[in-house]
C-alpha cells in the first residue's frame, strides 16, 4: 500500500519524479478511501472525522474565514473521539463521504513534519543508510510527514510534553522548519483533500512499523538546517534590503 523506492540505485531520481508528479500514482492511492483509512487504523493510528474543502476554496465548517480549511477536526472532542475501531471508522467513512480524517498524535504515534526539499534529502539519506523510516506522507503544499512512535504513553506521563512547545495545528506557519506533532496535536491522514485540488497521500504506507523518532531526528534537523541556510544565502545574494 505504499510507494517503494528500492535501494540506493536510482533512489534520488525515482523519488524526485514521484514528488513532481512524473510517475504514475503510487499503489497506496488506488485501494479506495475506506480501505486506506482502515489500514491506518489497523496500524494503530487513532482517527476522527475532519472538515473538507469546498469548490469555493472554503471550508465545510461553519466558521467564517476558517484559517485551516479542510485541515481540522469537526468535533471539539476530537481527542476523546479518535479511535481505531473498525466499525466506527466504517460508519464515519460511509456517512461522511466527503470528510477528511485526522489522526491524533501523542497517543500511539508522533509526526515529524518537515519542508518537502529537506524531507526529500533526509529520506534519501535514511533509506540509503538502511534506517527503518516507517510511514511517510506527502502534502501537495510542500511538506513531508514522518510517522513515528510517540515519546510518551499514559503509563509514562513524565515523558509527555504538550505540543505547544513545538507547534500547534492553527499556528503552524510560525514554524516553517521541523514541526513535532505530539500530545495535543493532529495531522491529516491520507487520503485527504486540500483546497485547490491539493491532497495528502501516502509515500510509504502504514504497513511500515513506526520507528523511534530519535532515530530520524538528527538527519531531519540537519537537512532542515541546511535548507534554511541555503534559503538565507539565496536571499542575501539576491540583494534583499536587510538594512535601511
Amino acid at each position: 500500500m505504499s510507494a517503494e523506492f528500492g535501494g540506493r540505485t536510482g533512489l534520488r531520481g525515482r523519488l524526485t519524479r514521484w514528488l513532481r508528479g512524473g510517475d504514475a500514482e503510487p499503489p497506496a492511492d488506488t485501494g479506495g478511501r475506506e480501505a486506506l483509512l482502515l489500514a491506518a487504523a489497523g496500524a494503530g493510528l487513532p482517527l476522527a472525522p475532519a472538515a473538507h474543502p469546498t469548490p469555493t476554496y472554503r471550508c465545510s465548517c461553519d466558521r467564517v474565514g476558517c484559517p485551516t480549511p479542510g485541515r481540522h477536526p469537526v468535533s471539539f472532542a476530537w481527542q476523546t473521539q479518535s479511535t481505531t475501531d473498525r466499525a466506527q471508522i466504517e460508519r464515519w467513512a460511509r456517512h461522511q463521504p466527503q470528510a477528511n480524517f485526522i489522526t491524533a498524535t501523542g497517543m500511539v504515534h508522533d509526526v515529524l513534519d518537515v519542508p518537502l526539499e529537506a524531507g526529500q534529502e533526509a529520506l534519501e539519506r535514511l533509506l540509503g543508510s538502511g534506517v527503518e523510516v516507517g510511514p511517510v506522507a506527502v502534502t501537495s503544499d510542500g511538506r513531508l510527514l514522518f510517522f513515528t512512535l510517540t515519546r510518551g504513553t499514559p503509563e509514562d506521563e513524565d515523558e509527555w510534553w504538550p505540543c505547544e512547545l513545538d507547534c500547534h495545528p492553527e499556528t503552524m506557519d510560525e514554524h516553517p522548519g521541523l514541526r513535532w506533532h505530539c500530545r495535543g496535536s493532529y495531522v491529516l491522514v491520507p487520503p485527504a483533500r486540500l483546497p485547490g485540488d491539493g491532497s495528502v497521500r501516502w509515500m510509504r504506507g502504514p504497513e511500515h512499523p513506526l520507528p523511534d523518532p530519535l532515530s530520524l531526528l538528527e538527519v531531519l534537523t540537519d537537512a532542515c538546517s541546511r535548507h534554511a541556510g541555503e534559503e538565507s544565502e539565496d536571499h542575501v545574494s539576491a540583494g534583499w534590503p536587510l538594512r535601511h
